[in-house]
């Protein structure tokens, strides 16, 4: 007999909003990264060392846009690395999973400060790059992992996103849209042994055991 397709559901929790499938449960949560906020381990995040910026085009903080924003903890993290993010989702219920999250971010003294440089938009990306308010300094993309990783890749709680979500199918119009907003550097972050985004070389890479981040500088 075929098993029964399980279909994610959005609960209310004291928590905070949940996504739900079968054993997996999943929700956004700032407030356990408390600890890589710290300035010593900031600055040792491999995605704060490929996104840093010498002189922000803006002159002021630096401009960064996540076009792949998910649950937003790459953005939070460039955020308290004194970015202001530009946050775009497409899917509905992870746009909803991380709103929720950055509103109890909000109202937590210790998150707030750096909660205000996010600027989230639910939607899609490609149309967002376009009718930015600021030339960025950087883009950052994050498709997911293609499908044929190995799950052992992926923290086994995320393993409930690909039940709402394919990996980027889009590959060639998202960087496309990346280079037309004109960015100091383009950065994505991809398994370690994965294709580059789009057959597009990049610049330079910062590798780590199991992902790496390609630089493109247009």
């Amino acid at each position: 007999m075929e098993s029964e397709k399980i279909i994610p559901k959005l609960i209310d929790t004291p928590e905070g909003l949940t996504l739900v499938a079968g054993d997996l449960s999943l929700r956004g949560d700032f407030a356990a990264m408390k600890d890589r906020l710290k300035p010593n381990n900031l600055n040792g995040e491999m995605l704060v060392r490929a996104a840093k910026t010498k002189s922000p085009l803006n002159g002021s903080a630096p401009v960064a846009v996540d076009a792949t924003a998910g649950l937003g903890e790459d953005s939070f993290l460039l955020a308290a690395a004194g970015f202001e993010v530009y946050l775009f989702e497409r899917n509905e219920t992870i746009a909803a999973l991380l709103q929720d999250a950055l509103t109890r971010a909000q109202a937590d003294p210790a998150l707030a400060p750096v909660s205000s440089r996010l600027h989230f938009t639910p939607g899609d990306s490609v149309a967002g790059l376009k009718a930015l308010p600021v030339r960025p300094d950087v883009v950052y993309l994050d498709p997911m992992f293609p499908t044929r990783q190995k799950s052992g890749l992926i923290k086994k709680k995320f393993q409930i996103l690909q039940l709402l979500e394919r990996p980027c199918d889009d590959e060639e119009s998202l960087l496309q849209a990346a280079l037309e907003a004109r960015p100091t550097k383009i950065v994505i972050k991809r398994p370690a042994k994965a294709p580059v985004l789009g057959n597009k070389k990049p610049s330079y890479t910062i590798s780590g055991n199991s992902i790496r981040y390609d630089i493109i500088t247009p």
